[in-house]
């Protein structure tokens, strides 16, 4: 089946956070948002098709999970990551970032030190200080256009006291697909400190370089014992608006207490659509995810090649996973609120801001590459001509 990741779609007017939001968090009406981890393409064709069964009922009332949900999951994740997950591991959460909040407060007391390896996804910093926990920054390194753990800093924060850490696998906005000897250096430390890991793992699919996604779980038994790993098909096939997300937790203490602190927050249950279109995700669109992977493929190769090209003074840290790049932009000498100021009112495009990642992406610009690849050019171009007049 031929895709058409190159149509152009009106968003505009259909409550879309990335596109009906311009004047009120830009400035500007007029600008070309290539920034919230959405992509601008349909679902895959079964997922749609069964969303529109699912509304045709015309009665959406409380909905429940069936075998046929939980074999979905288990059946991809055991063919794609090879990964042996049993369906009394798995809890639905209504987003993997309330997940990461509740895995928190459970792993966690209130003043203790939590783990994170910036520059990364800006919502770890939130969970972390909105639930009263410390944030223990653990900076990656940016070696030869490629981030790297600094363990020997992390395994001092884990000596001074702290015992969570938040894995962010692949890595966003750094893009690093983590190779096995990395996660297993990282687990040996975990075990020798007793740290236990809350894993982000929704953009395991998206795997662009000749890579393998490593479930941390995975590692070894260990590992898994002392891990929570949040996952949810919405980045893969874009439908976050499902709020279809799950956790997986293998060690029976911790998915205890996981499961009261949801039934204490009354967050609980799944949504209407949910599970259908997760089946449907899961068991019907693997053509469609490859199909999208060498279209993402082929825009990191485009923005790459026209970065260097057009824009040497900038570099780009091409992407292992995830459909978003990340770009040095310190060479321009523009502090956060000035590059922000460029990108919405000269260049008329919003990238994500790299700041919003902590101070290690102060600098720095995320591109959300899941779009058409007129629109990406469109905006390049734009950033370009900008730039031009600017220097």
């Amino acid at each position: 089946m031929t895709y058409q990741f190159d149509e152009q779609f009106e968003r505009k007017g259909t409550l879309s956070l990335k596109w009906d939001q311009a004047e009120s968090l830009f400035g500007n009406a007029d600008v070309l948002p290539l920034w919230v981890a959405d992509m601008d393409f349909q679902c895959p064709p079964a997922v749609i098709e069964t969303v529109k069964r699912r509304a045709e009922l015309g009665m959406y009332g409380y909905t429940i999970r069936t075998t046929e949900y939980l074999d979905a999951i288990t059946g991809w994740f055991s063919r794609r990551h090879n990964w042996t997950i049993k369906p009394e591991w798995l809890t639905d959460t209504p987003g993997v970032v309330p997940a990461l909040g509740i895995a928190i407060q459970v792993l966690s007391e209130p003043g203790d030190q939590v783990i994170l390896q910036s520059p990364v996804y800006n919502p770890f910093y939130d969970v972390i200080r909105n639930n009263g926990r410390i944030i223990a920054e653990n900076p990656l390194m940016l070696r030869n256009g490629r981030y790297e753990m600094d363990y020997e800093h992390l395994e001092s924060l884990m000596r001074g006291g702290a015992k969570l850490l938040l894995l962010c696998s692949p890595h966003n906005p750094g893009g690093r697909v983590w190779d096995r000897e990395e996660l297993e250096r990282l687990g040996k430390l975990c075990e020798q400190y007793d740290v236990r890991v809350i894993c982000d793992e929704i953009h395991c699919d998206l795997i662009l370089a000749d890579k393998k996604h490593i479930p941390f779980s995975t590692v070894s038994k260990a590992i898994a014992e002392r891990t929570i790993t949040c996952l949810a098909p919405s980045k893969t096939f874009n439908m976050p608006g499902l709020h279809s997300s799950f956790t997986c937790i293998s060690n029976p203490e911790i998915k205890r207490l996981f499961d009261k602190q949801v039934q204490t927050l009354a967050v609980g249950g799944v949504s209407f659509f949910g599970p259908s279109a997760t089946i449907a995700a899961y068991n019907e669109s693997e053509e469609w995810l490859e199909a999208l992977l060498d279209y993402v493929r082929a825009n990191m190769e485009y923005a790459v090649s026209f970065i260097k090209e057009q824009l040497p003074m900038l570099d780009t840290i091409v992407s292992e996973g995830t459909y978003l790049l990340w770009v040095d932009c310190r060479k321009l000498g523009l502090d956060p609120d000035a590059l922000k100021q460029f990108m919405y009112q000269e260049a008329k495009v919003a990238f994500n801001e790299g700041s919003l990642y902590g101070e290690q992406g102060t600098g720095f610009l995320r591109i959300n590459l899941a779009c058409p690849s007129a629109l990406l050019s469109k905006a390049l171009d734009q950033f370009k001509d900008a730039i031009a007049q600017m220097i």
